[in-house]
């Protein structure tokens, strides 16, 4: 059932301009490749940089392009006037071949210090059937010249719509229809007695538009343990409530990240850039959310099924104990390859629905195993993560197994991002 539109002029403005907008927005991309390309040696006061960017999946075939920078020189992307925009062709030539994406953030002096920068943020793309467009205020606070403790805060307001479902595996997640949102999102990391820690919290509030109106937040805390010069304990509290008219991309799963978030991601922007029959097979995990990942299999069996496995609320723990491996001593040995990671660790995850609405399920699960994680990282200009990690993990055990498995099994889980970021 869909409420009535509380705000009709925003549907009309968006569905008669945004098309023009989108078309003259690309012209102006093009025209600023050009005039950067002639200018860039001669100008001293705007840098503006290009580069050949390729990208793939099932719908666009290699998706080429190029990437824009642009800066202010020697302010090394902490300056005013920052752009960082792209713009891609289809080689397959689907129905919306061209795609493109842009931001451009102004600081804004008078609440802005050393790392400790306040701005505005204009964000605008259309890319894989779905239109994401939004404008935020933005301030970090960071005492001294510690870069890894800092606070930040982020308010805006933003329009987004799915309009093309061949981009996606299970269009049954996605509803399609504009949403008019705000949000607020907060991180904190620092030091405790235990060691470093990070919060975050992010709202969404749909306020307008033919869905339903609606209200999704979610909280997680990681903690960094370490218990000796050869061992470690990561921790993760998560806790997600959504109203119960909420968009299905926003709900919750057991195994991964709300489905809206795999947008962010390139790898899992759009179906075919991971092999669809690792997907299909649910051996492909994507971090975030509650993260029991030894339920991913049984999730994407019921997406593979028609079913949408979503909750309106869940909460779970997760835990990595890593132990020492002769592989990192090594990589950290060499020069180059300091910036790599290889983990090895012992998981366990926990969680269950909060049981906000009467259709949830409420029973605890339970999952352990085996770990092993690659990861890169090269810190930004203020300190923070930067990079990929890619993990393959066993669940060995299953509290809650389909019916004909075994609660001890071997089960193997390729998976995309860290669950725990520390």
């Amino acid at each position: 059932m869909r409420t009535a539109n509380t705000y009709p002029f925003l549907e009309t403005y968006f569905s008669k301009y945004l098309s023009a907008f989108s078309l003259i927005f690309v012209l102006f991309l093009v025209t600023s490749v050009c005039v950067g390309q002639n200018n860039q040696e001669s100008t001293k006061d705007y840098e503006l940089s290009t580069a050949p960017d390729l990208w793939f999946n099932s719908v666009d075939g290699i998706r080429a392009g190029i990437r824009l920078r642009g800066e202010v020189p020697g302010t090394f992307r902490s300056g005013p006037h920052r752009l960082d925009a792209g713009l891609w062709l289809g080689t397959f030539i689907p129905q919306y071949p061209v795609s493109y994406y842009v931001s451009f953030t102004e600081p804004i002096p008078s609440i802005s210090g050393f790392n400790s920068e306040g701005n505005i943020r204009l964000r605008s793309s259309i890319r894989t059937g779905y239109h994401n467009h939004n404008v935020s205020f933005n301030k970090r606070w960071q005492p001294g010249f510690n870069e890894k403790n800092y606070r930040e805060l982020s308010i805006g307001v933003g329009a987004t719509k799915r309009f093309e479902d061949e981009y996606v595996l299970y269009p049954q997640i996605w509803q399609n229809e504009w949403l008019y949102l705000s949000e607020i999102n907060a991180v904190i990391e620092n030091s405790n007695p235990l060691g470093r820690y990070k919060l975050q919290s992010s709202t969404v509030i749909n306020i307008a538009g033919e869905a339903d109106q609606f209200i999704s937040t979610r909280f997680n805390v990681d903690q960094h343990i370490q218990l000796n010069d050869n061992f470690i304990l990561r921790t993760r509290i998560f806790a997600g409530v959504s109203s119960n008219n909420t968009a299905p991309e926003y709900l919750y799963t057991r195994s991964f990240k709300p489905y809206v978030q795999w947008d962010e991601l390139g790898s899992t922007r759009a179906k075919g850039t991971l092999p669809t029959p690792w997907v299909r097979q649910g051996i492909v995990q994507v971090a975030g959310g509650a993260n029991l990942r030894g339920y991913t299999n049984q999730d994407v069996e019921l997406l593979n099924d028609g079913q949408a496995p979503v909750f309106n609320s869940f909460g779970a723990f997760n835990a990595e104990l890593q132990y020492p491996n002769f592989v990192n001593k090594a990589l950290k040995n060499i020069p180059l390859a300091g910036l790599l990671d290889f983990r090895t660790y012992l998981f366990f995850d926990s969680g269950t629905s909060l049981g906000f609405t009467s259709r949830e399920e409420s029973r605890l699960l339970f999952d352990a195993g085996l770990g092993f994680m690659l990861n890169l990282n090269i810190p930004d200009y203020l300190g923070k993560n930067r990079g990929f990690a890619i993990r393959y993990e066993v669940p060995l055990w299953l509290s809650n197994p389909n019916s004909g498995s075994s609660e001890f099994e071997y089960r193997s889980l390729i998976g995309i991002g860290a669950v725990i970021s520390l």
